[in-house]
């Protein structure tokens, strides 16, 4: 399963309690590239650029994970580069997360590993980035709103979308 979604709106926490009830594992895109890669993403993004970084989610989509037994929440700008929404669909059952702009701002506010919010007006930035996003993330997969909600319902959700959804799935290999 692949969670994807604008930042924050809860895709590695949901990602997480959803991987536990499932008793896969959690592999959250951006972590595994620094991982990888041995620094941060935003030491990634100062060092290498934005383009490098995206071509380093496109091979850990391609062979950075296992094919099956995991939950992959996937960073906000993966599912928007050219063929990679049709890459992980071949791949697993998509699911994306949404939050109002305001939430995605509360919830992104203290954390300093954003290097596309960088700036004097994150709200601003949020609003140009997530304008640009809107429509990919829209057709990525079942959507559902994760702000004002308890987060065992959200999870409860993602479940039953799952379920619903992997009944139909079938690996790109075999279609």
């Amino acid at each position: 399963m692949y969670l994807v979604g604008f930042m924050g709106t809860g895709k590695t926490t949901i990602g997480r309690a959803v991987a536990a009830r499932m008793r896969y594992r959690l592999l959250d895109s951006d972590h595994e590239i620094e991982r990888v890669q041995g620094l941060s993403i935003p030491d990634i993004f100062a060092q290498r650029g934005e383009p490098a970084f995206r071509e380093m989610e496109k091979e850990f989509i391609e062979h950075g994970h296992p094919a099956s037994g995991c939950v992959v929440a996937c960073g906000g700008g993966l599912v928007v580069q050219p063929g990679m929404l049709a890459r992980l669909r071949a791949r697993g059952v998509v699911i994306c997360l949404h939050a109002s702009l305001e939430t995605v701002l509360l919830r992104t506010s203290t954390n300093r590993h954003r290097p596309l919010l960088a700036g004097d007006d994150p709200m601003e930035r949020i609003r140009r980035l997530y304008a640009e996003r809107e429509a990919i993330y829209k057709r990525a997969g079942t959507v559902l709103l994760t702000d004002h909600r308890p987060t065992s319902d959200i999870i409860s959700h993602v479940m039953r979308a799952y379920r619903r959804e992997a009944r139909d799935w079938r690996p790109a290999e075999a279609r």
